[in-house]
């Protein structure tokens, strides 16, 4: 799958949520195994990357 071309205000959605997951990784101790749970901020980045997938498909089958 080709990486989709972002809108502004996708990319800055984007940034924010890998910035959030990276707060999360340094704010976790690694003593207990690293539980820190991220998989919300997965589902939001992937639902952000499958929005601008759908929106280009869309666009392309309009352009023609």
């Amino acid at each position: 799958m080709a990486d989709p071309k972002l809108t502004a205000g996708e990319k800055t959605k984007v940034a924010w949520y890998i910035a959030r997951m990276a707060k999360r990784g340094l704010a976790d101790d690694r003593v207990n195994g690293g539980r820190v749970h991220q998989r919300d901020l997965e589902k939001k980045l992937e639902r952000v990357l499958d929005g601008a997938l759908k929106r280009e498909e869309r666009d392309a089958k309009n352009s023609k």
